[in-house]
């Protein structure tokens, strides 16, 4: 074996590994190794269910399973999404989530506005005037 040969190869394996785009982005984003450390530790709750009793029918039946098995799905798929860069922009959910809220809050706050969406929604209120038919006897 020549001199410096495994000290070479280990340098360059460095080398690669510090090169490489998934590495490097599984080293500085933190949001990336959470979700990869979630989806392992739900798949192996799910992988301990399952193994205690008869695995075909935890499969099946189990909720917990299922939920384990969703959680880990879920983490991966978030995982995958931020090493190939495709980050949710929830920009656009935010801001429709605080308009609803906003509108309702002011329907429930103000009595003229809840007046007019519900005379818009189920009609004008009609006046209503009620008349006894009955006598009283006494």
């Amino acid at each position: 074996m020549a001199k410096g040969t495994r000290t070479e190869k280990a340098w360059q394996a460095g080398r690669s590994a510090a090169d490489n785009e998934y590495v490097r982005r599984l080293i500085e984003d933190e949001e990336l190794r959470e979700n990869l450390q979630d989806a392992y530790h739900s798949a192996k709750k799910a992988y301990a269910r399952v193994n205690n009793g008869q695995p075909a029918k935890k499969l099946m039946d189990d909720k917990k399973v299922h939920r384990e098995l969703k959680s880990a799905a879920e983490s991966l798929r978030e995982a995958s999404d931020q090493l190939r860069g495709k980050r949710e922009s929830h920009a656009a959910r935010n801001l429709l989530l605080l308009s609803v809220v906003g509108a309702i809050l002011a329907i429930a706050l103000s009595e003229d506005l809840r007046k007019a969406v519900l005379d818009r929604l189920f009609g004008a209120e009609e006046e209503f005037e009620y008349t006894s038919t009955t006598t009283d006897s006494g």
